[in-house]
């Protein structure tokens, strides 16, 4: 099913987004905190577009955790949230002084998507009866491209957590550095440019959808990178998948410290590249964003193999001869396809900042 033709332009991006015909209830999360810059003006763009939008983030920074929901064991905090909005000693969960629709939550990205669903929504907002339209997490600090990075990224662990609670899910990152909500004093600034871009794509899925209809197939999810950007003009958007020219982490030591850090793996790994599911024609996102354009990747949380040759010869390690297909695979690149860009460095950001 494909949501988007290979290449938008911004003028035809605009002019395929509808006005929406009915407002979307959306969840909002993200991994760096409630009082991230690009949270809060993503939050305030999509109310300003008529959309009933909600906040449950975590109190803190929480970047690289995945899909591990981590909860709280104290009841009220042992030291003030993020950007000492809320003080020390305040509920585990609560809401920001100044906008009740605004939620933190001491835990970790996945375990705020939880909490959402099934303590803030059945609680406070009973109209909503625990299903929100969609999730949307991000726009992040930093890109998350690829295979690798997918089952690192907080950002991208509070989306497949709505998935996987049959919510659909959007996953935002941006490649501009951090920034607290109160330091966004004008419109002419990477956060809110990039919440704005997040907002369009946001538009277009809401534009598109029926009313009662669901915004994505049950199980789907959609990874959305943004390149760096210079102003508020829309980049292409393309239709990209998650593999192809992704990087991989190697433990890096540094002899001085005796200390490890992350570095990338050059060449990129055959293995976070093979491409069996989906269309092998599509771009990497990694690639894409390193052209200056949007990377639009779908995909679903369904990890079985595909129901091909090299499955069935899995299987016959354990059970035997299956479909009578024998052979082998290749000790290694079997299927792969490689992107076309080598021997630079593809990524802007990540969603874990190694502190130099």
């Amino acid at each position: 099913m494909r949501f988007f033709a290979t290449v938008i332009s911004a003028a035809a991006l605009l002019s395929l987004a509808p006005a929406p015909t009915h407002a979307l209830k959306i969840l909002m999360n993200n991994d760096d905190g409630f009082g991230s810059g690009n949270l809060r003006e993503f939050y305030r763009i999509l109310k300003g577009m008529g959309h009933d939008v909600l906040i449950v983030a975590p109190a803190t920074q929480q970047s690289a955790q995945g899909g591990r929901a981590d909860y709280t064991t104290e009841a009220n905090l042992t030291a003030p949230t993020q950007y000492n909005i809320v003080p020390a000693g305040a509920p585990s969960v609560g809401t920001d002084p100044h906008d009740a629709n605004i939620w933190y939550y001491n835990g970790t990205p996945a375990a705020c998507t939880f909490v959402a669903l099934d303590y803030v929504l059945p609680r406070h907002y009973p109209a909503w009866n625990q299903a929100p339209d969609l999730l949307t997490s991000g726009p992040n600090f930093g890109t998350n491209l690829g295979p690798f990075v997918f089952t690192l990224s907080g950002t991208l662990g509070a989306a497949y957590a709505a998935v996987e609670r049959s919510i659909p899910a959007l996953a935002f990152s941006a490649s501009n550095p951090s920034i607290a909500f109160a330091n966004v004093t004008n419109g002419s600034n990477p956060a809110t440019w990039a919440a704005g871009v997040s907002a369009q794509i946001v538009d277009l899925f809401a534009g598109r959808t029926a009313e009662g209809a669901r915004v994505l197939p049950l199980g789907y999810g959609v990874n959305v990178n943004i390149p760096e950007l210079n102003s508020s003009a829309m980049p292409e958007v393309v239709a990209s998948r998650l593999t192809g020219n992704a990087v991989v982490d190697i433990a890096a030591y540094n002899e001085t410290t005796g200390l490890f850090h992350y570095e990338s793996l050059e060449p990129p790994a055959a293995g976070v590249n093979v491409c069996y599911n989906g269309d092998c024609g599509l771009p990497g996102e990694t690639d894409v964003v390193a052209s200056g354009k949007v990377s639009v990747s779908v995909f679903t949380v369904d990890y079985d193999a595909p129901s091909i040759g090299y499955t069935d010869m899995v299987f016959e390690k354990v059970f035997g001869e299956r479909n009578g297909t024998g052979g082998g695979y290749g000790r290694r690149d079997v299927g792969v396809r490689r992107g076309a860009a080598r021997g630079r460095r593809l990524m802007t950001g990540r969603d874990a900042l190694r502190e130099e």
